[in-house]
């Protein structure tokens, strides 16, 4: 893999929980006013700009990416956002916090390097997707990349474990964080420090190119607009050097994790009574009814079903599913295929209305909730995937069925920005 150090803008220490900010794609227009309410300095007036405006405005009108503009140029001018001096790599720590149920009791934490990563080890399938991306999404990135010159939010990458990473990042943290704060809402711990050594740089940088293949973890469409935009800038210049053929991203080793479930909640059973529906199931599944506590997945192939008040375990049974094909064994595709598709009739994750998606970060309590309300008739719960379902899914050329994997913590945004001029 090859990267490189770059000259981030960064806010000063005094003024990093006011810039920085949750990315831009887990909360809505108003969820971000709503945050940013109060606060000029928030991130969210650069990657959320629609909030410069009257509620309601589309956020892909034109006036909006200008408003982007103008706030980066803002937040630079009043020292909100500083460029460094020199190039640097950055260690990037996220940490659950004990008290987080997340985080089986006690702190876990993980070690990412912030680097420039280069377009072409994306365009080429070194940097390794595992899912599908939509292009409208790809198109708003891009033009944000392209008027602001700028990757202002990460991305989350993945790298085979190396044992002497390790030794430079735990180095690294034993000196002074340049930041550590724990961050509203979500409660994740986020610590900061700077590389301007000369020796540890390059290092770092002979390690990565003995390194074949990262892994896009999080931040597919970003990763395709920053690298749609640094392609067409190589397009126009014949200039495979410049900074430009580089975008932001925090790399993490495979080894340190944490991948959660992500959860589908139904509106109606097909036509189905709720005893037609159980019986249904019983012809692919082990069905046992678990009672009125709440049931949680406990290892691959077993689901939890709250219907009617009641939580059911269910076991896909022997020969339901192929093993020997990355995605056939996945637990979103077996649900799919058996439940969602054969008995309710939902055949496209995408676009079909009657189904919904809720991260495993909200806990099974909000299944419950959703179900009991009346919004939705059924809810069901899937064991999560493993980071080494998803290295051979990419590794195998696969792409993973929509609405698979959820990584927490997400990475936060505005702790260093990469200016591609």
């Amino acid at each position: 893999m090859r990267i490189k150090p770059f000259k981030g803008y960064r806010p000063p220490k005094e003024l990093v929980e006011e810039v920085s900010s949750r990315p831009y794609d887990v909360l809505n227009s108003e969820e971000a006013r709503a945050e940013a309410k109060g606060n000029e300095k928030s991130l969210y007036h650069i990657i959320k700009p629609e909030i410069n405006f009257a509620p309601g405005t589309d956020e892909h009108d034109p006036r909006v990416y200008d408003a982007a503009v103008e706030q980066f140029k803002l937040f630079k001018k009043n020292g909100w956002l500083v460029q460094d001096a020199s190039d640097k790599y950055y260690v990037y720590a996220q940490t659950i916090l004990a008290s987080n149920p997340l985080s089986g009791g006690k702190d876990k934490t993980q070690f990412g390097l912030v680097v420039g990563a280069w377009v072409d080890d994306y365009l080429e399938g070194r940097i390794k997707k595992h899912e599908l991306t939509r292009r409208d999404k790809e198109e708003d990135r891009m033009k944000h990349v392209r008027v602001l010159n700028a990757n202002m939010e990460p991305v989350f990458f993945a790298y085979p474990h190396r044992t002497d990473l390790d030794t430079i990042i735990a180095n690294v943290t034993e000196g002074t964080p340049e930041y550590d704060f724990v961050a509203a809402p979500e409660g994740f711990r986020h610590t900061f420090w700077v590389i301007d050594d000369p020796i540890t740089i390059n290092r770092i940088t002979e390690i990565f190119a003995e390194i074949p293949s990262m892994y896009i973890a999080d931040g597919h469409h970003r990763s395709a607009a920053a690298a749609g935009v640094g392609a067409e800038k190589q397009k126009a210049t014949g200039d495979k050097n410049a900074e430009f053929n580089y975008f932001l991203a925090v790399c993490f080793p495979d080894n340190q994790l944490n991948i959660i479930d992500y959860n589908r909640v139904v509106k109606d059973l097909n036509g189905l009574s709720e005893a037609a529906f159980l019986d249904a199931l019983r012809e692919n599944f082990e069905v046992e009814d678990k009672g009125t506590e709440i049931y949680k997945p406990c290892r691959l192939h077993n689901f939890s079903l709250y219907l009617d008040g009641r939580w059911y375990s269910l076991t896909a049974k022997a020969g339901r599913y192929n093993d020997a094909d990355p995605i056939g064994v996945l637990d979103v595709t077996i649900s799919s295929n058996l439940i969602l598709d054969n008995i309710l009739g939902i055949k496209d994750l995408r676009s079909d209305k009657r189904i919904d998606f809720v991260g495993g970060i909200r806990g099974l309590g909000e299944l419950k909730r959703r179900v009991d309300s009346g919004e939705m008739k059924m809810a069901l719960a899937l064991y999560p995937v493993t980071m080494q379902q998803i290295i051979d899914i990419a590794d195998s050329g696969n792409i993973m069925p929509p609405k698979t994997t959820w990584f927490e913590p997400k990475l936060r945004s505005g702790l260093v920005v990469h200016e591609l001029n």
